[in-house]
């Protein structure tokens, strides 16, 4: 048996004949893990009840006890979903400390289906980042090439998929989060339509824009894990009482007639040429497939960056204005805050600048403005400040209220256009995997690689990327398919076509065995 090599929906068939046991295949990955985690460096902490878990399953299913559709299958959570007494850090020290009382609904759905939660997985901090060079605990790095990145902010995510150190994984997309890193590391990862997966206990970036998704090697191994995740949460306000389809049971059903929509303003200035052969090959399949190719247009999807960097961190300055240093995560030594304080008054005093002494810092205030200092990276505290200059007096019309309405022209787009055409074809990524360090002190430069996927979740439709080829330097490149509301099945059946007539979901990295 060779696991690694194995899709989820293969090890659960093994898994219910008998053929192996959840500890045998838990004890695969864990080894997978320790052998060559030390370079992707895609997990922050590995469930050291793993084991444990496993073997209560096999107890149960040796007594012939009904079981979870995910039973014995391990499963990485990315370090954003809320696990109770566990650590769950979002990738910042701002939260290094935090154990939530309660789980996420995903994570309680999880639970509830079996499956053996195996680890949290690396992020860019609090979500924000294309690259997982935010981290502020560790930079992931792509398996296929140890020196490039492997995306983000769910590369910790992605990268344990590829680097076979588990079947399936759980990520969170805000403006291509699955689906960007998907591409670049040569897996299969889907973001559902806003309020299809409950975001309860998923600790918020942008709250219109965040959505939970799977993240797997194969179309049918992510309806099989979005068949777990999806469905009403009344815990969560924004949750659609929408019925779940039996997205593993219609996977493998081709689609007839299907109409796909190639983006004009995808193939233009930006596009690596390289990216752009492997879409149109893509392409190509599917108009093997019995496929309709129409020309279409997403005229205001030039704009989604601009609207996106106004929106998200907008957003991210009021979720995040909670982690002030007094109701939980970091707090700075106070200590030391108020000797600096007592140091600094001294000072103003003895050279007769009483007025500048009793103009400083009250302690608390000082406490609110170290702790967020020191506990937010570059990255998150650059967004915070965009989005509070976006909502302040007298630039909330100019930015943050236009962008709303740049936001409704991007699925107004979207809704024209899905009157013509089924499914959305393009690219992923503008390019393929770049290396670490290399656009870090260009944060324009790093928004760009975002490009063909914010507007997915400025529209709030649903979008899934896949393996379609690979670079001269043996990166993967992926191409995406959006889709309507809650048409998840159809992006899923579509994807699943693709990759019976193709092998690219087969490749594997050189670390798995």
């Amino acid at each position: 048996m060779a696991p690694l090599r194995q899709t989820a929906t293969e090890l659960l068939a093994q898994l219910h004949a008998g053929q192996v046991t959840s500890v045998e295949l838990t004890r695969a990955y864990l080894d997978q893990i320790e052998q060559h985690d030390g370079n992707v460096k895609a997990f922050l902490r590995v469930n050291p009840r793993a084991l444990d878990e496993a073997a209560a399953i096999d107890k149960r299913r040796a007594a012939g006890e009904p079981l979870g559709l995910l039973a014995g299958l391990p499963v990485a959570i990315k370090d954003l979903l809320c696990t109770q007494g566990e650590v769950t850090t979002c990738g910042s020290k701002m939260l290094e400390n935090f154990a939530p009382p309660y789980d996420a609904t995903v994570i309680s759905r999880l639970r509830t289906a079996d499956a053996v939660l195996i680890g949290k997985t690396n992020m860019d901090e609090f979500a924000m980042g294309s690259s997982t060079e935010n981290s502020f605990y560790k930079n992931t790095a792509n398996p296929w090439n140890l020196d490039y990145i492997p995306g983000g902010s769910s590369g910790g995510a992605t990268a344990c998929v590829a680097a076979g150190m588990a079947p399936l994984s759980v990520g969170s997309d805000t403006g291509g989060s699955i689906r960007q890193p998907s591409g670049l590391c040569g897996v299969t990862g889907l973001k559902p339509t806003y309020g299809r997966v409950s975001r309860y206990g998923l600790v918020a970036f942008a709250s219109s824009l965040d959505q939970i998704g799977p993240i797997a090697r194969t179309a049918e191994d992510t309806a099989l894990l979005l068949e777990v995740l999806a469905g009403h949460d009344p815990l969560d306000s924004t949750s659609v009482d929408k019925p779940v389809p039996a997205y593993s049971q219609t996977v493998g059903q081709p689609l007839k007639n299907l109409r796909l929509g190639l983006v004009r303003e995808h193939f233009g200035q930006g596009l690596d040429s390289e990216v752009e052969a492997a879409v149109r090959e893509a392409v190509e399949v599917y108009k093997s497939l019995g496929a309709t190719i129409v020309d279409i247009s997403l005229p205001h999807g030039k704009y989604g960056i601009a609207t996106y960097y106004i929106i998200a961190p907008s957003e991210a300055s009021s979720n995040l204005a909670r982690y002030d240093g007094v109701h939980y995560g970091y707090r700075t030594d106070e200590k030391q805050l108020v000797a600096e304080l007592d140091r600094e008054r001294a000072e103003l005093v003895a050279a007769g600048k009483h007025a500048e002494a009793e103009a400083l810092d009250n302690p608390l205030v000082r406490l609110y403005r170290k702790s967020r200092a020191e506990g937010f990276g570059p990255e998150v505290k650059r967004r915070i400040m965009l989005g509070t200059y976006a909502l302040s007096a007298g630039y909330y019309d100019a930015y943050y209220l236009k962008a709303l309405k740049v936001r409704r022209l991007i699925r107004r787009d979207y809704d024209e256009a899905f009157e013509k055409v089924d499914l959305v074809i393009g690219p992923v990524t503008p390019s393929p995997a770049f290396k670490l360090g290399e656009k870090v002190d260009d944060p324009l430069a790093m928004y760009l690689v975002d490009l063909y996927t914010v507007s997915a979740n400025l529209a709030g439709i649903g979008g899934i990327a896949l393996p379609c080829g690979f670079s001269s330097g043996g990166l993967p490149i992926g191409v995406q398919l959006q889709a309507p509301p809650f048409e998840e099945e159809r992006l899923l059946r579509a994807a699943h076509m693709y990759q019976q007539a193709t092998d690219w979901h087969q490749r594997y990295p050189s670390m798995i065995a």
